[in-house]
């Protein structure tokens, strides 16, 4: 064990992993956990409908599905380096556009910046900074970058809540804006620039080899797109988070009439911390289990916690459902890139990690407003949990249904 700990602070790739855990608290404190107070902010402020702001937030993360797709060759063109930092700067300009918006439509101008520069800086660039530097350590490397995600959800949303209040939306944007691209630029210049082969090392920090090229990926988008192992693995992800951003979006509001509204955000801010430690325990104990097993599994505890969220008035109960549905949370968007791993030739993961946080963001993208309207139409939350709890239950038996090395589509065995 001392020997471990030893070697992550001799190994450059865990300065890395922590590099990418710091991008992550800002990607996702910008471009994930703010559009939720934007909602707020502007509603309240401006008086705009939350149907015109939703429809703007919704295209934020639709633009940045299909910046994701092509995510790969903008990385070999212009450098994972570059690419980061240019993401800090189209994250600031979105933050700016969207806190000095005075017509409803200049939101979708704003999205247009901030959905680029979320696309460029979350889930799969993060896989991209870590797979170079990592082998056998990618799950806790992976695990490590991707907890930055749930801090950037404890630390942010708080944060933009002191700001705006004291300060006003305009100057809250312009502060952590441009806290971001200094902290994020100084970062990618300090660590993304050069990979392992720079300083003559191989994954994992093993002996010296000398520099190879980096593999070029084997199969076209199309050809993924009828692999068995992909169908599966995106449409079981993407129904997954489906069902855990509409659930998050209405957390708070279905809470708060039982047990408070404070308290609701402390349940919230919970289930996040919660994700930290289901993730750091997945990212330890996985080794060389089956993936998509733990990911199915990963489904059926969540569905648990939620079915308790929605059919519970009891605070022991609804709290037990938060910690449920909680562990698994972080793990969904970490185990992808990890069954992508042992599945995928090398020179394909990167392929295919973006392509299905493409396809997951571009579905989960309307699961806000699809809650909503489910609530809306039957005037309880039952349903729309129930419906939540359905669909991670279907991930959990189409995740498994993908093992085995074959493809449905294809007769070609790729090696792992």
């Amino acid at each position: 064990m001392v020997d471990e700990i030893m070697g992550m602070f001799r190994f450059r790739g865990w300065f890395v992993a922590w590099a990418a855990f710091t991008i992550a608290v800002f990607a996702w404190g910008v471009g994930f956990y703010g559009p939720s107070v934007f909602l707020q902010t502007l509603h309240v402020t401006r008086g705009w409908s939350i149907a015109t702001i939703s429809s703007a937030i919704t295209l934020h993360f639709l633009l940045s599905a299909m910046v994701i797709i092509y995510l790969p060759e903008i990385h070999r063109r212009v450098g994972l380096a570059s690419t980061t930092a240019t993401g800090a700067l189209l994250s600031a300009g979105g933050l700016s556009a969207w806190s000095w918006a005075w017509q409803p439509w200049h939101l979708f101008a704003a999205a247009a910046l901030s959905g680029v520069g979320w696309a460029v800086t979350s889930g799969a660039a993060l896989n991209a900074v870590i797979a170079p530097w990592f082998e056998r350590g990618r799950p806790k490397a992976l695990s490590l970058a991707f907890n930055g995600a749930s801090v950037g959800g404890i630390l942010f949303v708080p944060l933009w809540v002191a700001l705006i209040g004291r300060f006003g939306f305009r100057i809250a944007a312009s502060l952590i804006g441009l806290s971001m691209i200094v902290v994020i630029g100084t970062l990618a210049i300090r660590f993304l620039r050069y990979g392992p082969c720079y300083y003559g090392l191989n994954p994992d920090g093993d002996p010296v080899a000398p520099p190879s090229r980096k593999p070029a990926p084997t199969r076209s988008r199309s050809e993924l797109l009828r692999d068995k192992r992909f169908i599966t693995l995106s449409v079981a992800f993407a129904l997954g988070l489906f069902a855990q951003i509409g659930l998050f979006a209405h957390l708070i509001i279905r809470l708060s009439p039982v047990i408070g509204t404070e308290a609701a955000g402390a349940a919230v801010s919970f289930a996040t911390i919660c994700a930290v430690i289901g993730r750091t325990v997945l990212g330890s104990w996985i080794g060389d289990r089956d993936r998509r097993v733990a990911a199915a599994l990963n489904f059926v505890v969540q569905a648990a916690g939620v079915l308790l969220l929605g059919f519970n008035t009891g605070v022991i109960a609804l709290w037990a459902g938060c910690l449920l549905f909680g562990l698994g949370v972080g793990n969904l968007t970490t185990l992808p890139p990890l069954i992508a791993q042992k599945e995928f030739n090398h020179g394909d993961v990167g392929v295919v990690v973006a392509l299905v946080i493409a396809i997951n963001q571009g579905v989960f993208a309307f699961a806000p407003a699809t809650f909503g309207a489910l609530r809306e139409a039957t005037g309880s939350y039952q349903d729309p949990f129930l419906l939540a709890a359905i669909v991670q239950i279907c991930a959990a038996i189409i995740v498994v249904i993908g093992r085995g090395p074959s493809s449905a589509f294809k007769t070609t065995n790729w090696p792992n």
